[in-house]
């Protein structure tokens, strides 16, 4: 399998070991892989979700031998989510595919416990002898997951950028408090849009690269513009599909629908691959927060993110600026980059463009968006817990609610993309506790006993945690900061 980039179909394809290695491609495009291949297990059979990675992995990475594979799965997924890998659960009419209980709690983790392990390995083959230097925005959870990840792994540094305000206070003190002799936290003036456009600029900064490449250093990626982040994430929904047959919510070969809490587009995207591989997928619904501008530019065909920021109880889906469309856009304008390319040039000219007709009418068969407001969130965590006795994250509690505007009987996989006790304050008041004057401890205890749902080990203690990270920067200052962090 070669990889291609989503502005220059052109340019001489690459190796998966050197797409992982690199993260983004020179042109400033995503890499995609070449072709989709067709994958159905046989016979839905339920397979051990390490199995399963392999299988899926080894049809993606085949420049990596079988026992390369073998190690990246089972250190993966072997001993760092003990309680299940990928549980199903259900909660009324719909199935919840709960992805929160690796080592920080958030679905990142499914694919950051193995993008460290598939770029170790990728070094190795692209042999060219520089230290990786993964550069991480975050809008709350993929930061301490890739610092997780990352963390004391041989010949790889990594810098996540935060915005200073847009994180919960637990994603916050995850990330600070991270332990780690090549790992380092910036806060940033601004928002995560901010934040990921500013990586992206370092990304392109010729001079800073070449300065790197004397000091023998190199960027890479530890967001989902990596294709590395989003391999991973194509196996739990093979896998979710498979407990739902098991469970006989649906028969072999039945289509299902996948609701997805959507911010940066990669979720969801991957759920789209995994259609194209031979999933039986009838429609994927992608769900955003009061920041809608996926919904809006599924629904009436205008990217348009000149429009007001919200922080919002979700901040893992406040963004503006979703890299992981600009992949979805490819294959919907027939992979046409040169077409594609001059899209995303006019969006960040003159922060709109319109999406092409062709595009939509592709889409309009199997995906659909809605959004949900601030109350309603609220609403369906309050509700939820009350009918069903289960605790939603306000990011799933996004998507309970834009599923629930579904008119539809087509069954329901739900993801749940992080652990309520990463939102306490959100959660108790969507409750009705008032909580201003609450430590985190006292907050994780009444929403244990509000709820009965426990609070995972990774998070309890959290706030005597000792600061580690307390780098500021302003919101264009990211490069002196990157120069002041690196042996240039």
């Amino acid at each position: 399998m070669q990889y291609i980039s989503t502005r220059d179909v052109n340019a001489k394809p690459v190796s998966a070991a050197y797409a992982i290695r690199h993260g983004l491609a020179r042109d400033g495009g995503l890499y995609v892989p070449e072709s989709f291949p067709q994958y159905r297990p046989q016979d839905w059979r339920v397979v051990n979700y390490r199995e399963l990675a392999k299988e899926i992995f080894s049809l993606f990475l085949t420049d990596f031998t079988a026992e390369e594979i073998a190690e990246c799965a089972e250190k993966a997924y072997a001993d760092n989510f003990p309680r299940g890998v990928a549980p199903i659960v259900t909660v009324g009419g719909a199935e919840i595919l709960e992805l929160f209980h690796g080592p920080t709690a958030a679905f990142k983790d499914m694919a950051l416990q193995a993008l460290p392990h598939f770029l170790t390995h990728s070094i190795k083959k692209c042999g060219d002898g520089a230290e990786a230097v993964i550069l991480t925005a975050t809008s709350g959870d993929t930061g301490k997951a890739a610092l997780e990840g990352f963390r004391n792994v041989p010949g790889v540094r990594i810098i996540v950028f935060y915005p200073r305000d847009g994180v919960s206070e637990v994603q916050k003190l995850q990330m600070v408090s991270t332990e780690g002799s090549n790992v380092s936290v910036v806060s940033v003036d601004g928002n995560f849009d901010n934040c990921q456009t500013g990586v992206k600029a370092l990304f392109g900064d010729e001079d800073l690269r070449g300065r790197m490449a004397e000091a023998g250093l190199e960027f890479s990626s530890a967001n989902s513009i990596n294709f590395g982040r989003l391999l991973p994430q194509i196996v739990y929904y093979y896998h979710a599909y498979c407990g739902m047959l098991e469970k006989g919510k649906i028969k072999a070969g039945e289509n299902i629908q996948i609701v997805v809490p959507s911010g940066n587009f990669g979720n969801i995207l991957a759920a789209y691959y995994a259609m194209r591989m031979g999933l039986p997928v009838e429609r994927l619904v992608c769900a955003s927060n009061i920041n809608d501008v996926l919904t809006e530019a599924i629904n009436s065909g205008v990217y348009d993110r000149m429009r007001p920021f919200y922080t919002t109880t979700s901040p893992s889906m406040d963004i503006l600026v979703s890299s992981n469309f600009e992949r979805f856009l490819f294959e919907m304008y027939g992979r046409d980059a040169a077409g594609c390319a001059a899209d995303l040039k006019t969006l960040g000219e003159n922060g709109r463009f319109v999406i092409r007709a062709d595009a939509r009418a592709a889409w309009s068969s199997f995906m659909t968006a809605g959004s949900a407001s601030e109350q309603e969130v609220s609403s369906a965590i309050r509700r939820v817990l009350e009918t069903h006795g289960y605790l939603l994250d306000p990011h799933t509690a996004v998507g309970w609610n834009v599923l629930e505007k579904q008119d539809s009987a087509i069954p329901a996989l739900l993801v749940a993309t992080a652990s309520p006790y990463k939102f306490t304050e959100s959660v108790l008041s969507a409750l009705g506790h008032e909580t201003g004057d609450k430590s985190e401890s006292e907050r994780q205890r009444l929403l244990e006993d509000t709820s009965g749902v426990r609070v995972p080990v990774s998070l309890t203690g959290i706030e005597n945690l000792p600061v580690l990270h307390n780098l500021h920067t302003a919101r264009g200052d990211m490069r002196a900061v990157v120069e002041k962090l690196l042996p240039l």
